[in-house]
Order: C-alpha cells, then sequence, then structure tokens
C-alpha cells in the first residue's frame, strides 16, 4: 500500500500524503489487516478528497494515504463487502458526498434520518416490535431504539441516531476554540480538550512544557476514574443492587469535587488550552489527590467485593450481552469494550505515549459479557489510580516548569492526527489547513462511532429486559456520535 506512516500528533505536509488511484485504494484497504482509524472526504475543488489513516497498533504508526475523486461519480465497488470494519465509514461518506458504495450489506443513514427510513423487518405470528425513544425519559439525549422481537427475546435491534444536526465540525474550521472542543461531548471534556488542543499545536509544531503535559495525562485518568465508577453504579443500579448504586455515586462525587477545586469545573472545563494547561497542581494539591485516591480506592474495592459476592448479581451479569471477538474484531470495536471483548487495544501505549512507557499495564481476562464490561471498569479505575500517583510522582521535579507557551502559528498545507485514549476509546481529532495556514477540515471521531453497532450485536438473544444492562454496560454517546 502507497502510504506515509507517522506518528501520533505529528504534523506532515499534504503534499507529502500519496495520493493514489482511488480503485486501487480500496482495493488495498479491503484486503489490509490494519484497522481504519479514519475514511473521510474534503472539498477539492471539481474533486474531492479521500483521506484514510490506518492504525497499526504493534508498531505504534499511523498509516495516512488519499485519492482524488471525481465529484460526479455515482458509485464505487463497497469496501465494505470485504471489510466490515469499514461499514460505518462508507455509510457516513456516502451520507456526506452521495457517491455510492455499492454492494453496501446495511447501507442506512448515519446522521440524516428521513421520514421514509425503512427499519428492518421480520415475519411471524409470534414476532413484534417494540419502540423505544427518541424522547426518552430523565435528561439523556435523543436515540430510537427499534427492536424486533419473538415473545421477550429480541431478534435484532435497530438503532437511529443523528436527531442532533449540531454542525460540530463546520464550526471548528470556522471558529475553533478549547471551548467548543471541551462542549463537544461533555462526559469526555479532558479526552476531547486534549485531542483537540494537540491537534493544533501539531499544526504549528509547537512545544508545551513537560509540566502541562503531566497535568493533561492527571486529568484525563481522573476522568477516566470517575466515570467508569459512575457506570459501575449505574450497572448495579439496572439490575436493582441499590447499595452498589448509591455507594458508587457518592465515590464517583470525590473524584469530581477534586477536579473542581484544580480547575473550577467538576468535568475539568477550562483546565486545557492550546499551548498547555491554565491551572496548576502544586505540592498541596498533589497531596491532597493521593489521599483521595487512597480512600477511593479502598472504597471501590471493598464494594466491589461485596457486589460481586452477590449470587444475584453474577446471575445477571454473568452471561448477558455477549459479544464474542471475533464479532467485536468484524466490526473494529474500540476501547474499553474492544478490551472486554478480549482486543487489547490502548492509545496510550500502542501509540508510545512518553508518559505511559513506564507504567504497567495488567492484562485482562475478558468475558465478552455485562459482567466483562463491569469488571473492565474495575480493573481500569485501579490502573487509573496507580498511574497517577505515579504522574504526580513525576511532577516534583517539574515545579518550576512554565504551565503555558505561546503556541506557533499554523503552517500552510498541513496535516496533522491527535488521538487520545478516552474512557470509552479512542478519541481521534484530524485536521488539515490551506495554502494560507487556515483550518481547512477539522474531522472527528468518537469512540461510540465504532461501538454502537456492537450495542446491537449485544442485545441479539436476550430478552428485552436485559437490554438497559447492555446499554448501560456499554455507554455510549449519542453527542459525540450525532457531530
Amino acid at each position: 500500500m502507497n502510504y506515509i506512516a507517522i506518528k501520533n500528533n505529528q504534523r506532515i505536509n499534504i503534499s507529502d500524503i500519496p495520493t493514489v488511484e482511488f480503485n486501487s485504494l480500496k482495493e488495498q484497504l479491503a484486503i489490509s489487516n490494519l484497522r481504519p482509524l479514519a475514511f473521510f472526504g474534503s472539498d477539492w475543488g471539481d474533486k474531492i478528497k479521500l483521506y484514510t489513516a490506518l492504525a497499526d497498533d504493534e508498531k505504534g504508526e499511523i498509516l495516512v494515504s488519499s485519492a482524488l475523486i471525481d465529484k460526479n461519480l455515482k458509485e464505487y465497488d463497497s469496501i465494505t463487502k470485504e471489510n466490515h470494519q469499514y461499514h460505518m465509514f462508507e455509510r457516513e461518506f456516502y451520507e456526506q458526498f452521495g457517491i455510492l458504495p455499492k454492494g453496501h450489506p446495511w447501507l442506512k443513514p448515519v446522521r440524516k434520518n428521513l421520514d421514509s427510513y425503512e427499519f428492518f423487518k421480520m415475519e411471524g405470528e409470534q414476532t413484534h416490535q417494540v419502540a423505544v425513544g427518541p424522547i426518552h425519559a430523565g435528561v439523556i439525549e435523543p436515540g430510537h431504539f427499534r427492536f424486533m422481537c419473538s415473545g421477550e427475546k429480541v431478534y435484532n435491534l435497530e438503532i437511529m441516531l443523528g436527531y442532533q444536526h449540531r454542525g460540530v465540525e463546520d464550526l471548528m474550521v470556522k471558529k475553533p476554540s478549547n471551548q467548543l472542543a471541551e462542549s463537544i461531548c461533555g462526559d469526555s471534556t479532558i479526552a476531547y480538550n486534549m485531542a483537540y488542543s494537540q491537534v493544533m499545536e501539531s499544526l504549528g509544531e509547537s512545544v508545551i512544557s513537560t509540566k502541562a503535559k503531566l497535568i493533561r495525562r492527571i486529568a484525563l485518568e481522573m476522568e477516566r476514574i470517575a466515570i467508569h465508577i459512575g457506570d459501575m453504579g449505574a450497572i448495579l443500579g439496572d439490575i436493582a443492587y441499590l447499595m452498589g448504586k448509591e455507594v458508587y455515586a457518592v465515590t464517583r462525587t470525590l473524584v469530581i469535587n477534586t477536579m473542581l477545586e484544580i480547575s473550577g469545573s467538576r468535568f475539568g472545563k477550562g483546565l486545557i488550552t492550546v499551548g498547555g494547561v491554565n491551572f496548576d497542581i502544586d505540592e498541596k494539591m498533589s497531596d491532597k489527590i493521593i489521599s483521595m485516591l487512597s480512600q477511593v480506592k479502598d472504597t471501590v474495592n471493598k464494594m466491589t467485593k461485596a457486589a460481586l459476592k452477590s449470587s444475584t448479581v453474577m446471575s445477571r451479569l454473568e452471561k448477558t450481552g455477549v459479544v464474542s471477538k471475533d464479532t467485536a474484531l468484524e466490526l473494529n470495536l474500540v476501547g474499553m469494550i474492544g478490551r472486554s471483548c478480549g482486543i487489547e487495544l490502548d492509545s496510550r501505549f500502542d501509540f508510545c505515549d512518553e508518559f505511559y512507557k513506564d507504567l504497567e499495564k495488567k492484562p485482562f481476562k475478558a468475558t465478552n459479557d455485562a459482567y466483562s464490561r463491569f469488571s473492565i471498569r474495575y480493573r481500569e479505575v485501579k490502573d487509573s489510580i496507580r498511574f497517577v500517583k505515579k504522574l504526580l510522582k513525576k511532577m516534583e521535579e517539574r515545579r518550576a516548569d512554565a504551565l503555558y507557551l505561546e503556541p506557533k502559528k499554523f503552517i500552510p498545507d498541513s496535516f496533522a492526527l491527535s488521538i487520545v485514549e478516552g474512557w470509552r476509546g479512542e478519541v481521534v481529532h484530524i485536521a488539515t489547513t490551506d495554502g494560507e495556514g487556515k483550518l481547512s477540515r477539522y474531522k472527528i471521531k468518537d469512540p461510540s462511532f465504532n461501538n454502537w453497532f456492537g450495542l446491537a450485536m449485544a442485545v441479539r438473544n436476550n430478552g428485552v429486559s436485559d437490554f438497559p444492562l447492555c446499554n448501560k454496560g456499554f455507554d455510549l454517546s449519542y453527542c459525540g456520535f450525532d457531530l
């Protein structure tokens, strides 16, 4: 395959990206054993510039290539027929540019849902449909779930999203800001703001201090700890183990209230900026974080051990919502959900982040079910607590570092890609500049883009009453998807 190999957060000239014939490129993608990170188009006069990025996780490299496509092209042979990992990417590309991927097995809308949308149907006397959403109880965002059932058993779940037409990527080109970045997906404030800041810094080859890098990663791990603990409580709440729900909720609050003391926001808004960070973690705050995390670890250990000794808890978690490793690989499931299926992908380690090199990541024994999705959170909470303490130790010798260094101007005709391992998985931000050094394209991929179809697979052959437990175990983002 004709490509240029780059590292995470590396700027390259657009002219250095190989431009190959489209048919040749898609043939190579169809047989590649490297997983896709990006497959998106950019307006290129009377052409469409298709960018592709593949992850070589073993080497810690990103393989970037491109093709020019005539805007008058009506159709092409779908890559998804040969490589199912492209099923969402091709659907999105078709929706944005109108070029039909002929033979795509599931060519449904991604974000542009129409009145003519046709749901999958089944025939049979015992078959019936259950519709949930798009309006839900409480404050969650819109999404529609259509279950095809026989009795109580779910044979197919179809998920329809795209109710929020926010135009985030266009807004990023017109008026980029840290405030916009951290508001795209509120429960991943740190991950999104970090990815945005890194890609902006890469476009100008700006340098930030070691202290700022450490504070960003401490905040990223604290975000992971807080959300995972909250989700553990939500999972137990869905199976009526209310003691666990309440204990985890209180414990999560200790973490986010500490973030409030650091940055003035429980979710870390305003902490990260292009060029560094806005708030310091001094020795006194460092000691407070360590003390708080020790208390959190002790409470989580005790509550988790108690919950998993309960036969009623285990009977609900074990063998519920199973997604096989083969299915997870075929669908390109990423992050925590991928790891719960036995796919050991983690961009913190796979893409050689300098601050994670000496942080040992313990192996996880996946069982591919709701129990696995609960247990992976528990494992990652303990790991992240250990990581934060070690990162804080590294901070001791960087007290004198600047929090902020003025970023440089963007370099014209550039391409940069940043991957951050948020608590759901890889958050990918890609940006390009034009000949004047202005942003010309901004592309975002949330891990939910990969994982929503995995939820549909998890529900199959389970009772319809198991859906809340499966849904909570995946805990995917509507807003991260509905860009």
